[in-house]
């Protein structure tokens, strides 16, 4: 294990991250706690935060989870970066503050041409009443505005009102089994008054490097969107421990974390599409070998489920249903070696047996890239 000052090598990094991950060894550990640890989870497609759950918890229960959101404690909300995340209610509204700056910053440059002139604090009062008039999806919010200003383009009325009010989307979305669309409200009116203090730059550094370290200030900027983080590193720095990368970098750490043994072994796990391991470094070589980039994120910015093997990217996965039969379908990135294969298939045998209970019958297949 480096100790102060060290070189951390890329195996190094890789292992410390999946600890803190979750991903090196499945913990018992609540629901709620495992999000508010990662700092919430990527969540564009409903189903993503569960399989990222099961990947990392010891008897996780889909129902848990959805227990969370039917009861208003975890919600689906737009944070770091401007992407939907799944976070504890109290990570909503703590958060929130932090990131409106890159909520604004992405507005301007998606839609400050369509939105030039335009009186922004009346659109955002009156997306906020509509929104707690009842719930409304993106399309009918924006025909909703477009009747007080019918001269604005819809898209750029609601995308606006969902950055400059903090908004949820309301269940059924985001419930295991179920669908729905993607229908908004504010956070204020879903949380019924709850509070919380706003999270400030330094405990949001702490817990990125709780969850995401060792890391560079340029890996937390890339994470979050957030600028200007060279300043409350520096303020933290006699707290944290500090370290070098391969390339000479400067990495810093909490004192304490864990830090493993880089030849700690690591099991295959599942990652859902858009997990956040994936995204929450500027250089992702800890988890994704620049020669395996273009499989992992594919065109449009999407980002596809992943099997990680010895802890780096290493193959992709989907669910494929037909006849009653779900075929968990595994696409290497280069030939696997007999004991991976059979690591991954075992692993994937049991993810099918929760993402798939009700199958008639359950296979995992193996399939070469096309």
């Amino acid at each position: 294990m480096p100790g102060e000052g060290d070189l951390f090598t890329l195996r190094a990094l890789n292992r410390a991250t999946l600890e803190r991950q979750l991903l090196l060894r499945r913990q018992t550990m609540a629901a709620a706690r495992a999000i508010e640890h990662l700092v919430g989870m990527q969540a564009q497609l409903p189903n993503s935060p569960y399989v990222g759950l099961w990947s990392r918890l010891r008897d996780f229960d889909a129902d848990d989870l959805a227990a969370l959101i039917k009861g208003r404690r975890a919600v689906r909300t737009v944070l770091m970066r401007g992407t939907i995340h799944l976070v504890t209610a109290r990570d909503a509204l703590a958060l929130a503050p932090l990131v409106q700056s890159v909520l604004n910053r992405g507005l301007k440059g998606a839609f400050g041409r369509r939105l030039a002139g335009m009186d922004l604090p009346a659109l955002a009062d009156a997306g906020r009443a509509l929104l707690e008039a009842q719930p409304r999806t993106l399309g009918d919010l924006g025909n909703a505005l477009r009747r007080r200003w019918p001269g604005r383009e819809r898209e750029a009325l609601a995308q606006a009102v969902r950055v400059l009010v903090p908004s949820v989307q309301v269940t059924p979305r985001g419930l295991w089994g179920s669908s729905g669309a993607a229908a908004y409200t504010t956070v204020a009116a879903w949380l019924r008054g709850r509070t919380a203090s706003p999270a400030s730059a330094e405990q949001t550094v702490k817990r990125y490097l709780a969850a995401f370290g060792p890391a560079t200030i340029a890996d937390m900027q890339a994470w979050s969107g957030l600028s200007r983080l060279r300043e409350p590193f520096e303020r933290l720095r006699p707290r944290l421990s500090t370290f070098r990368d391969e390339a000479g970098r400067e990495l810093f750490d909490l004192p304490d974390a864990p830090r493993p043994d880089p030849d700690t072994a690591s099991p295959p796990r599942f990652l859902p599409e858009y997990d956040n391991v994936l995204l929450a470094h500027a250089d992702r070589r800890r988890i994704v070998a620049d020669a395996h980039r273009r499989f992992v994120f594919a065109a449009g910015g999407r980002l596809l489920g992943t099997v990680l093997i010895d802890g780096v990217a290493s193959a992709r996965w989907g669910i494929a249903r037909e006849r009653g039969t779900a075929t968990l379908i595994v696409h290497p990135f280069a030939r696997l070696r007999p004991a991976d294969r059979a690591a991954v298939a075992d692993e994937g045998a049991r993810l099918l047996t929760f993402a798939a209970p009700d199958a008639g019958s359950r296979d995992v297949s193996f399939s070469p890239l096309t």
